[in-house]
């Protein structure tokens, strides 16, 4: 899986372990990620003050009036051993989100693209992206921003060489071997094919984006007419 035999754990500035898992995306490397990331998070519970996910790695983030770098490097090499014998489904229940999308037009200006990039036609880059059923990787760079894979090969489209000043918040792109959606408006480099019209993460709800690492997420085309009906719904009630 491009991994190592044990993690590779180095203190950063301030009172930070990062921990790379692997040297290059796959979703095995993932699945491992997410199994360290839950572990270190109920192991370490009373010392820490937050893990971080990554794509291939993780942060740890340690009260230092608790625990020592040193004894914390320490118990994530405990722990990266100890997931051999666990599953993930042990340590997170995934749940399962459907997220609505209109595809193309001013929604997703660039399926034309990736159409054009995958020598597909438009509806069959719809079919392919959303037949899939996404892992969760890990939540950033913006507030509400998922990050999910891994996207058929046959769409799998680099960045945008100039990435755009203003993407509007609910645009689902595309990115390699991943797709994502921007939780906010921001700038961004992914190829945009769609949007939803959900609301991904709301500052007065508790938890603020109801998605984790290892959930699942599956998109589902809809109409402009639906889209307007659905403006401004929580992701987290949509369809409970």
């Amino acid at each position: 899986m491009g991994g190592f035999s044990e993690p590779r754990i180095v203190r950063s500035g301030g009172y930070v372990v990062h921990v790379d898992v692997c040297e290059e995306l796959s979703m095995e490397c993932v699945g491992e990620m997410h199994k360290l990331y839950y572990l270190v998070k109920m192991g370490l519970a009373e010392a820490i003050d937050e893990v971080v996910p990554g794509v291939t790695s993780i942060a740890v983030f340690y009260d230092p009036r608790k625990i020592g770098g040193e004894k914390v490097a320490s118990k994530i090499r405990e722990l990266w051993w100890q997931r051999k014998s666990v599953e993930l489904e042990d340590l997170h229940k995934p749940k399962r989100f459907t997220i609505p999308v209109v595809y193309g037009g001013d929604f997703g200006p660039d399926l034309a693209f990736v159409a054009s990039w995958s020598k597909l036609a438009e509806e069959e880059v719809v079919r392919v992206h959303s037949s899939r059923v996404y892992r969760v990787i890990t939540l950033g760079f913006t507030p509400g921003f998922v990050y999910m894979g891994e996207v058929d090969p046959a769409i799998a489209v680099p960045r945008l060489e100039t990435p755009r000043t203003r993407i509007p918040r609910g645009s689902v792109g595309i990115a390699g071997k991943m797709t994502g959606i921007y939780g906010l408006e921001s700038p961004g480099g992914w190829r945009l094919i769609g949007r939803t019209p959900l609301t991904m993460f709301d500052y007065r709800r508790d938890p603020p984006i109801p998605i984790s690492p290892g959930d699942e997420v599956q998109f589902k085309p809809i109409g402009p007419e639906e889209f307007e009906r659905l403006v401004g719904v929580f992701v987290g009630d949509y369809g409970s």
